[in-house]
């Protein structure tokens, strides 16, 4: 496409200088919006992965379910964020937890195509007693207290070999929960893993955090279309 026949708009106000510094950067949008299509095509291009080796039973507000009943008939696929909130920790995770904010305001959208689970390793009163908090009332939230689904699908960093604790700075013996997205994918009876927000156990850029699920995150994205930027901003639990 020839970028200098695109009709542009005129903002008030503005310098010249602004237009032409603008205009260049709407190049560059629409650049990364085509390279956010093109991820997004290799992504749906993936070929079948891993199997999925056991039922794992999760514990929620209609009992317990296998993982088997979370597909609704005629939806086949599911994803399931693990969110940092382990017995052995006082509070939730502050990231996890501004991004369960947004995400309870989105699930009436989301499960009209897929199926959506948001899982922590506490028992599940001590999760239904954080979505009271939190005014959370659509989230599908469920325990995997008891089952090894967070350790087998990265949901904390029990599993994670040796040269990614070494590559991410782990401390020795040092165990935590970790905010990983998982999609799986059923056919037939088959269950299968499709993806995972492995952007989580690579590198960060330099100056940045890991931004494994930045696709799906408004807080951030909002903040980078300011002339502030995300800065040293972290959520909070609350605020004054």
């Amino acid at each position: 496409m020839n970028h200098k026949i695109l009709h542009h708009l005129t903002i008030p106000g503005e310098s010249a200088e602004y237009r032409a510094a603008r205009n260049k950067l709407l190049a560059e949008e629409m650049a990364l919006r085509r390279q956010i299509e093109s991820v997004a095509a290799l992504r749906r291009a993936l070929p079948a992965g891993g199997t999925v080796a056991q039922d794992y039973l999760f514990d929620g507000n209609d009992g317990l379910l296998k993982l088997s009943e979370l597909f609704k008939p005629g939806m086949d696929t599911l994803a399931i964020y693990s969110f940092m909130y382990g017995p052995d920790v006082k509070l939730p995770c502050t990231g996890c937890t501004h991004f369960l904010d947004g995400l309870e305001g989105m699930v009436q959208h989301i499960t009209q195509r897929i199926n959506l689970a948001v899982v922590a390793k506490s028992p599940l009163p001590r999760l239904l007693a954080l979505a009271r908090a939190r005014c959370w009332r659509t989230l599908p939230l469920l325990s995997t207290h008891g089952n090894t689904y967070d350790r087998d699908y990265f949901g904390d960093s029990t599993a994670l070999p040796a040269t990614v604790l070494k590559q991410q700075k782990f401390k020795d013996g040092e165990e935590w929960d970790m905010p990983m997205l998982n999609v799986f994918h059923r056919r037939g009876k088959v269950i299968r893993h499709f993806w995972g927000s492995e952007l989580l156990y690579v590198p960060p850029e330099p100056g940045q955090e890991y931004r494994h699920n930045d696709a799906l995150d408004a807080l951030w994205n909002m903040l980078d279309l300011t002339p502030e930027g995300r800065g040293d901003f972290q959520p909070q639990l609350s605020y004054r």
